[in-house]
């Protein structure tokens, strides 16, 4: 068997990508997920992409994920009269939450976030755009802070506002949050992630508007302010997967705190059960370069020996000049990683007590297969739960969910080492059932004659959980008499 890419890549759709061709090329060269950012473009633009992503993947034999990411809080500067300043270091500015948003010149800028004169106080330091512009706080006058810079430089339109170390108040879920969950409900998107959550209380709520509103997707928990890391088992825990969104969260906390805490939010996130996807500037140079940085490739290669189970690209794919080249690129590095031994093997819960049948199915499912010439597990599932649980536990065999389901099947996109199989169950027999699974993997190449496979799954008259491990070898399978088939 062909070894499988394990790690999932997500791909951002803009400008550079969301032509049919190139899309095309996209699903050919290995994307899981695409991502639509709806910090741009129009509600219906979303439907009609996803949409068209959707046949497209259909039209190569392939399933591709939707993950609609929500724009959050805009903390920003507002516009200047020129397009742009030049900030002299020393000079004082003045944020001003009561100027008008096009008034912007070099004394002061208008604000988007009219807050923040209350969040802030003398000695704050406020890093803007992404942190190269650096203020320090001298006083609060009604609604103008007034600030000294401290790292000054080319100011530009709508640029984002940190304050270093966090603390800023705004909601996790705006207006048009709250407008665009509704969309991602319509769409059916396999995953929606929330940017900038304080607590597990704003991914319940982002969770009860998204099903309010008939979508069944996914919950991802962006970890982009500081304050998130105080809480970060429970923002963890109420999410389904979590993403490393290193550009805000590099920002608050400083580029030198970043390594060790993405190291850390990966093995929580594993350790809890969760996906977690790792993303910002994982092959930015890309935009503008044909091949990636040395830099780049460790960056991408160190994500995937610490268990990240995808890694997200940005700008590289919506707005750059290379949007194929940086998936095979990304392919590339990943494979490569995926080849160390010690990334798999996994003492993952070795010494815990289980309170699930299914989890204590999949522990065992991969106990064995690491210790058998496995060659591949079979996981018929409804909800996906025991693919994702064996997806923790670290090892190079090949995950198959066999779903019925669209929505399982679009779900286990972002599982790493998890791949989406389309399975209409017709027999409640288990030995047929066994049999029609083997050979659905035959049909599509993914086991041969010979091979080993386990297969779990549950009882096919009970809806439930996984209680059922069965190990076989390809071609030795009896197949059962009709009279024991009960087609639905």
């Amino acid at each position: 068997m062909v070894a499988k890419r394990r790690t999932k890549i997500v791909a951002t759709l803009g400008p550079a990508s969301n032509k049919p061709e190139v899309l095309d090329a996209l699903i050919k060269a290995g994307v899981d997920v695409v991502r639509l950012n709806f910090s741009h473009g129009e509600a219906s633009e979303h439907l009609t992409l996803a949409e068209t992503v959707r046949d497209r993947a259909t039209a190569y034999g392939r399933q591709v994920g939707v993950l609609a990411d929500m724009q959050g809080p805009k903390i920003r500067i507002a516009r200047f009269q020129a397009g742009k300043i030049y900030l002299e270091e020393q000079a004082t500015f003045v944020l001003d939450a009561g100027l008008d948003a096009d008034a912007g010149d070099n004394e002061h800028v208008g604000i988007d976030y009219k807050q923040l004169p209350q969040d802030v106080e003398r000695g704050d330091t406020l890093l803007l755009d992404d942190g190269r512009i650096v203020f320090w706080v001298e006083k609060i006058e009604g609604q103008r802070v007034i600030c000294r810079v401290i790292v000054g430089g080319e100011l530009s339109n709508n640029k984002g506002i940190n304050r270093q170390g966090g603390g800023l108040s705004a909601e996790a879920l705006t207006d048009k949050d709250k407008a665009d969950i509704i969309t991602a409900a319509k769409m059916q998107a396999d995953y929606v992630a929330i940017s900038f959550p304080r607590s597990a209380e704003d991914i319940h709520y982002a969770r009860k508007l998204l099903r309010n509103a008939g979508g069944y997707g996914s919950i991802i928990a962006k970890i982009e302010r500081a304050e998130a890391l105080d809480v970060l088992d429970e923002i963890i825990e109420a999410s389904d997967g979590v993403m490393v969104a290193r550009g805000d969260l590099g920002v608050e906390i400083g580029d030198a705190a970043l390594p060790p805490i993405q190291k850390k939010i990966i093995q929580r996130a594993r350790q809890l059960n969760r996906v977690v996807i790792t993303a910002t500037q994982m092959m930015e140079s890309m935009i503008t370069n044909a091949i990636p940085t040395r830099a780049e490739v460790f960056d991408i290669a160190n994500a995937v020996l610490d268990g990240t189970d995808a890694v997200m690209l940005s700008g590289e794919t919506a707005v750059g000049r290379y949007p194929v080249k940086v998936i095979e690129a990304v392919d590339r590095i990943c494979l490569t990683a995926e080849q160390q031994r010690e990334i798999r093997v996994s003492h993952h819960r070795m010494d815990s007590h289980f309170q699930e049948m299914d989890e204590a199915i999949a522990m065992s499912a991969m106990y064995l297969a690491n210790h058998l010439d496995v060659k591949a597990i079979a996981a018929l599932t409804e909800t996906g739960t025991t693919a994702l649980l064996m997806s923790r536990i670290s090892s190079g065999i090949p995950i198959f969910a066999l779903t019925p389901y669209t929505e399982t099947l679009g779900k286990v996109t972002l599982y790493r080492g998890v791949y989406p199989v389309s399975f209409k169950v017709h027999h409640t027999d288990h030995a047929a059932l066994n049999l029609e699974a083997i050979e659905e993997m035959q049909r599509s190449g993914l086991v041969s004659d010979g091979d080993i496979v386990i297969i779990t799954k549950g009882d096919p008259e009970v809806q439930g959980s996984t209680n059922t491990l069965k190990l076989v070898r390809v071609g030795d399978m009896v197949k059962p008499d009709d009279s024991a088939r009960s087609h639905k």
